[in-house]
């Protein structure tokens, strides 16, 4: 769908036509960036007026088209209504001043040359006059810097990111969502003010984060915010990796190895998938040791790593259910690593009920991980094991594992309350089952079973 094909867009170059905001109100940023750039449009629509945005929003909601009464903000001069579902910000063209440590701005009411000079970048400057489409580049930059895929900011960029710090990392999702280069002046203002970043809210540095984590480009995401010191404000634990050597095949050290094996993963990969890639060889640096012949050893690496990688995503608030599954996925790599074809079903069938809903990406962790270390490593092996996982049958047959007696069935036998004890117990009857020893419904031999190792 095109911008001009947004059915908000529509309803509102509608309402205002023939009213005092025709010639008046204008598309900014995303929406004007990618239709010049010939992207499909962003989700986002924001509108610029030079006038009252909050009676806009008033306007638009008593000629009926607002899904509900607007959300406004008159101290600054915005209002957020829904139009069929879709989000519109208004915004009254303003001039923006900020606290040393504020991240609120002082507004007041201006000029569109002053609203576009207050925004993050030049390419996203531009203006179009929602009822001509005619396109209005003020800052002189906005469309030679698409052209010549450059990231600069219309202002001073020292100022830029002293007042608003996130936009460092914006810099750097633009740069690698759209290939482009940060302008250099720009690029040494992000690495002076740097420690800025502490200033934001976690969670919207985790959104930027994620963004560059799940681009086409990840990696070089991940080496602009190493050489612009932005990962040493949010993730410092991942710069301990540069310069930590291995053996065993590898040829990086355990930083580049990670960015390598990040490489290795195919495009569709999900974001634990990548989390757990960047992460699943955090604790290295904590275990390394040398035997006697002076080669390295990293015993328990993953164990480190599950408490490093549960510290950085729980300080970047992460939900929970998304730390599991990295930490899932970390802490088995290792693991799969040891496949041989010559396990028995039931040791895969092991490792696929461990692994959980992340089997898949499980075996995706490990080829990217050899290929990281060697990239002429074969992955005949992992790929016979992905095979056998991918069976049908055999999925069907996992997912149909379970324990045969409950919690409460467990508690009632062995006279115990509830705690770690009973998960104990029940993994030991799933483990009966996997090796054939046990039927998946046979409560009676379950019990014998239970009574014999655990007493009453």
């Amino acid at each position: 769908m095109t911008a001009d094909m947004n059915p908000a867009i529509k309803k509102i170059r509608n309402v205002t036509a023939c009213t005092t905001y025709e010639g008046r109100l204008y598309l900014v940023g995303g929406i004007v960036r990618d239709k010049v750039m010939g992207r499909p449009p962003t989700e986002d629509v924001d509108l610029v007026l030079e006038g009252d945005a909050v009676e806009l929003a008033r306007f638009l909601y008593n000629e009926g088209i607002v899904d509900h009464r607007p959300v406004t903000y008159p101290r600054f001069g915005t209002a957020m209504v829904q139009i069929e579902g879709r989000t519109v910000e208004l915004v009254s063209a303003r001039r923006e001043s900020y606290a040393p440590e504020s991240r609120k701005p002082h507004v007041e009411p201006a000029e569109l040359m002053d609203d576009v000079m207050r925004r993050d970048f030049t390419i996203n400057t531009l203006l179009e006059d929602l009822h001509t489409g005619e396109i209005f580049d003020l800052t002189r930059k906005g469309f030679a810097d698409i052209n010549a895929g450059i990231i600069r900011t219309p202002t001073n960029p020292d100022i830029t990111f002293y007042d608003d710090p996130l936009r460092m990392l914006r810099a750097i999702r633009f740069a690698v969502r759209f290939n482009f280069k940060i302008e250099s002046a720009t690029c040494q203002a992000i690495v002076r003010n740097a420690p800025r970043l502490v200033i934001v809210s976690r969670e919207r540095i985790r959104d930027e984060f994620v963004k560059i984590i799940l681009s086409d480009e990840p990696v070089r995401g991940l080496r602009m915010l190493k050489d612009t010191g932005l990962l040493q404000e949010f993730m410092p634990e991942l710069l301990k990796m540069q310069g930590v050597t291995q053996d065993g095949g590898h040829i990086h050290d355990v930083w580049e190895h990670s960015l390598h094996a990040l490489e290795f993963l195919p495009p569709q990969a999900n974001l634990t998938l990548r989390l757990a890639v960047l992460f699943h060889d955090i604790g290295k640096p904590y275990t390394k040791t040398l035997d006697a012949e002076g080669h390295s050893h990293f015993y328990g690496h993953e164990a480190v790593g599950v408490e490093l990688t549960k510290k950085i995503m729980r300080r970047l608030r992460f939900s929970n259910n998304r730390i599991s599954r990295v930490e899932r996925l970390v802490s088995m790599h290792m693991r799969i690593g040891e496949y041989r074809k010559e396990w028995k079903d039931s040791a895969v069938k092991r490792l696929m009920r461990d692994a959980n809903s992340d089997a898949a990406d499980l075996v995706l962790l490990a080829k990217a991980d050899r290929k990281g270390a060697n990239p002429s490593a074969s992955l005949s092996d992992l790929d016979e094991l992905q095979r056998r996982m991918e069976n049908t049958l055999f999925k069907q047959q996992v997912q149909e594992l379970e324990s045969p007696l409950d919690g409460n069935e467990i508690m009632t036998l062995l006279g115990i309350p509830p705690g770690p004890k009973i998960e104990e117990v029940k993994n030991y009857l799933l483990d009966q089952v996997i090796e054939g020893r046990l039927a998946a419904g046979d409560k009676d031999s379950a019990r014998r079973l239970v009574l014999a190792k655990f007493g009453a």
